[in-house]
């Protein structure tokens, strides 16, 4: 096992139980962060090298989703702190390090093996770090920093008398009043400040955090983690891609039947809701294929509404359109017999009567685990339909990634998507934050904030339809009031006809007409 976490490893490649450990491995040891130079001892047990990882993929998978929702760096460290020690939590000190450590080279071998699965690996593993630095002690800061032999010294006197003024000034516009006083009285140790070359501190100098002179940055002990977080940056980056090479030419064929499968499968995990069995959800058969065209209109998310529109105008989808798409239908809760008629109907001009049976039917029937190998196929994540690249006819993947902006805009105002939403849609799409899109679109189109992100096109689906219900529930106990209060008044029964309420709702429902009459929900609005 250590062998093949090797492949993991920085430097030069070692087995530690065959090396003894030196004494900066030894100090490295008593601290509670790590670099991650070091490769774990001992022997793993395969329970442990899979559910270290799925822990500490819940942690990285929960700050991904806090920045989905969108949470500033500034607002996250304690929840990033819960998430820890929620998921990463062990019996003793030494069992907990243990488990950062072997958890954290596991998914080094699962997110080494493509561009974008390194930069998401990255960019969570640098957030946590950044969280779990700033939770130590200053006594704890320095340890790790002389531990690790990070190149980062303290101000000497005559340097920090040299700039003291300057400083108090960017604290003073900081907002940081108490400490611009303190340094005006000089009551400001030398030796809080660091001074280093500017291209290490980006955030900081982006946010015009630090005073610059001469290509140099002056830090704080209070931004130290900005300081740090790029040496670890830059090690796990080259690390990554050390990993990637030493995995393919060595690691996977030789665990091809035992641990490769286990690897490559930790990358597509979804740790959300299950949307594979709509029985266990209760929600089989809640679905008819009539329903399709209102629910489309009404819950879709944007790549799904577009796939139903293709199969609508043309009478087909390619495979991996009718995969997603199927799948997708399925989780929603349209049971076999509805999708059968469902994609019968429509694929009818090119594919009539016995060339569906022949051609489409077994596929269908795949879908539900009822051909083949009989497997229950899950609905595709976001993170699969975003990886997914549509080729020429085919209309499969994320719109927010694959449309141009003039085709994102009129596609989300077919939508009938509050024009400050799509906007804000196309910007974050731009960005490329395909799901921050999707969750501002889910926003102008329901009226009300989307508090847990979009993470998967049947859990839009189901947001969706549970505001939905609310608001028309809401809307059904008022005219049910008002009807309460004129019955009370008048000796007839009075049956209340179509209030102007009515129209407002279907303004947000997008409705077709066919609503029930009622009054829209109160909700908060966004944008």
């Amino acid at each position: 096992m250590a062998t093949f976490l090797d492949a993991g490893a920085v430097g030069k490649r070692r087995v530690l139980q065959d090396v003894p450990p030196t004494s900066r491995a030894a100090a490295r040891s008593k601290v509670a962060l790590s670099m991650y130079t070091d490769l774990p001892d001992g022997e793993i047990a395969i329970e442990e090298f899979e559910r270290f990882a799925m822990d500490r993929l819940r942690v990285l998978k929960g700050i991904d989703d806090l920045k989905v929702k969108g949470f500033r760096a500034d607002q996250m460290q304690e929840k990033v702190t819960e998430l820890y020690d929620k998921h990463m939590g062990a019996s003793s000190r030494e069992e907990r390090q243990r488990k950062d450590v072997v958890s954290h080279f596991v998914l080094r071998l699962a997110y080494c093996r493509t561009e974008d699965l390194r930069r998401w690996l990255i960019a969570q593993e640098c957030d946590l770090f950044r969280a779990r630095f700033r939770e130590m002690l200053p006594s704890e800061q320095k340890a790790f920093m002389e531990a690790n032999e990070l190149p980062f010294r303290p101000l000497g006197r005559p340097d920090f008398e040299d700039v003291r003024e300057q400083l108090a000034a960017v604290a003073a516009s900081l907002g940081q009043v108490q400490a611009a006083k303190a340094l005006g009285r000089d009551e400001v140790p030398h030796d809080s400040y660091y001074k280093v070359p500017f291209e290490q501190v980006p955030d900081l100098v982006g946010g015009r955090k630090v005073y610059l002179r001469a290509g140099f940055a002056y830090v704080s002990k209070d931004q130290m983690s900005s300081l740090v977080v790029q040496p670890f940056r830059a090690a796990l980056s080259k690390a990554l891609m050390v990993t990637a090479r030493r995995w393919a030419a060595v690691v996977a064929p030789t665990e091809a039947d035992r641990l490769t499968p286990v690897v490559e499968s930790l990358s597509q995990r979804y740790l959300g809701p299950d949307f594979s069995d709509p029985e266990k959800r209760g929600v089989v058969g809640s679905v008819s294929a009539t329903d399709i065209p209102r629910l489309a209109r009404e819950s879709f998310p944007l790549c799904m509404v577009s796939m139903y529109q293709a199969l609508h105008d043309s009478h087909h989808l390619k495979h991996e359109g009718r995969m997603q798409f199927g799948l997708f239908l399925k989780g929603i809760g349209l049971p076999l017999e509805e999708a059968i008629r469902f994609w019968r109907t429509e694929m009818a001009p090119v594919a009539p009567g016995d060339k569906f049976d022949k051609q489409y039917l077994y596929n269908v029937r795949h879908n539900y685990g009822k051909e083949g190998n009989r497997k229950n196929y899950t609905p595709y994540t976001c993170m699969k339909v975003i990886g997914s690249t549509p080729g020429v006819g085919q209309v499969h993947g994320c719109p927010y990634k694959t449309f141009g902006q003039e085709s994102l805009r009129a596609a989300l105002s077919r939508l009938q998507v509050a024009p400050a939403k799509i906007e804000e849609a196309c910007n974050k799409a731009k960005a490329g934050h395909f799901q921050l899109a999707c969750a501002a679109v889910w926003e102008g189109k329901h009226g009300c904030a989307c508090d847990t992100g979009i993470n998967h096109p049947n859990q839009y689906f189901a947001e969706s339809r549970r505001v939905l219900d609310q608001q028309q529930q809401q809307a059904g106990g008022q005219a049910e009031a008002a009807a309460t209060t004129a019955a009370g008044a008048r000796a007839q029964p009075f049956t209340p006809g179509p209030q102007p309420a009515t129209r407002q709702l279907q303004n947000v429902l997008g409705s077709n007409g066919q609503q029930p009459d009622s009054a829209p929900a109160k909700m908060q609005r966004v944008g």
